[in-house]
């Protein structure tokens, strides 16, 4: 596969004239001017990025990347690197926090075992892709193989082409990988690596500073890994490269891509890197508690649907920002205007 089948072009969603019908159709709804808030701007941004005055949300996906971090051997999370199977199983038998949400809001869940150290029995709901058992320690050399990488983004890319519907939203799974999404903020946004790094899953104050001194040493052994490509394979991960591709090909059919946190916001910040016009397909769900995320969504120049001080992962925040994407459809779409509603329009 070539480069260019790989990161395909993803271009601009610019469009005056869809703009301005859109602005027309939001300001004459029955309502002051602008008083839905942002919730206007949600619907002038599903118009464009489908392409219609009708934007309608169907089949949404919540897709789940799961993979194991070598990283983690190092103590870098709370938790021991087994908690990333035993969550896979947790997800497939509905306990999880993204499990119930999915479940309330009819969302199709799946899990993709992108890389996990455990051999799952095959069962509805379970995506098999895996890469390896694992990503290697980026201190010993790369996470990946430049070929893992790039076999980990088109496996994603592939998952994506089979899954239905018109909206991707992401989750991820794997001890570790706020490492890497703090290594990638770093490395790509150009920002001091201890901005970067956070408690991930609940370290205390000796553990963050054992944290930042692994990443520290991380980074610096991949000194020429600048390239976004490179940054990937050498500090990434398979999940978070299995969302590049995922996120790539949503992009590239013009679907929703809703962003739940930091380790998704790391997939897109690869993406976005690679193909800058894939930033206009994107809706963020929240603000996370993770201290990157804060630095992560100011360098992708995104602001959030919410901010509940979440810092849990799994896509949770994805699926509890998923009923304002509706909603905003549903009042494009069904809210009367002035004129529909003999309603009296402001002198």
């Amino acid at each position: 596969m070539t480069t260019q089948d790989l990161i395909p072009a993803i271009p601009s969603l610019h469009d005056d004239a869809l703009a301005a019908a859109l602005r027309h159709r939001i300001d004459r709804k029955t309502k002051p001017l602008g008083s839905l808030g942002r919730l206007e701007s949600l619907m002038l941004r599903l118009g464009l990025i489908l392409g219609t005055e009708h934007p309608r949300l169907v089949d949404p996906q919540l897709m789940v990347f799961a993979a194991d971090h070598g990283l983690a051997a190092h103590g870098v999370s709370a938790y021991p690197p087994d908690v990333t199977w035993q969550m896979v199983e947790n997800f497939l038998a509905g306990g999880a926090a993204v499990s119930v949400l999915a479940r309330q809001h009819g969302l199709q869940l799946s899990i993709v075992d992108a890389g996990v150290r455990h051999v799952f029995e095959p069962r509805p709901g379970l995506l098999i892709a895996k890469i390896g058992m694992g990503s290697r320690d980026m201190l010993d050399g790369p996470a990946m193989t430049m070929d893992e990488c790039a076999t980990a983004i088109a496996a994603g890319k592939t998952l994506l082409q089979k899954r239905p519907g018109n909206v991707l939203l992401l989750g991820e799974m794997g001890i570790g990988n706020t490492s890497s999404a703090a290594l990638l903020l770093s490395r790509l946004g150009g920002h001091a690596l201890a901005a970067c790094v956070g408690r991930g899953t609940g370290l205390d104050d000796a553990q963050l500073r054992h944290k930042l001194d692994v990443l520290t040493r991380a980074l610096d052994k991949h000194p020429r890994a600048t390239e976004p490509l490179a940054a990937l394979a050498a500090l990434g991960g398979l999940e978070i490269a299995m969302m590049v591709g995922a996120v790539l090909q949503a992009a590239q059919e013009r679907r929703v891509i809703v962003v739940d946190g930091f380790i998704t916001g790391a997939a897109v910040l690869v993406a976005s890197t690679l193909q800058p016009a894939v930033l206009e397909r994107c809706v963020f769900a929240h603000r996370s508690n993770e201290q990157g995320h804060r630095l992560m969504l100011d360098t992708l120049q995104a602001e959030p649907l919410l901010d509940l001080g979440l810092r849990l992962g799994e896509g949770s925040g994805a699926a509890l920002a998923w009923p304002l994407l509706a909603s905003a459809c549903r009042l494009l779409d069904e809210m009367a205007s002035f004129d529909s509603a003999g309603v009296s329009d402001r002198a």
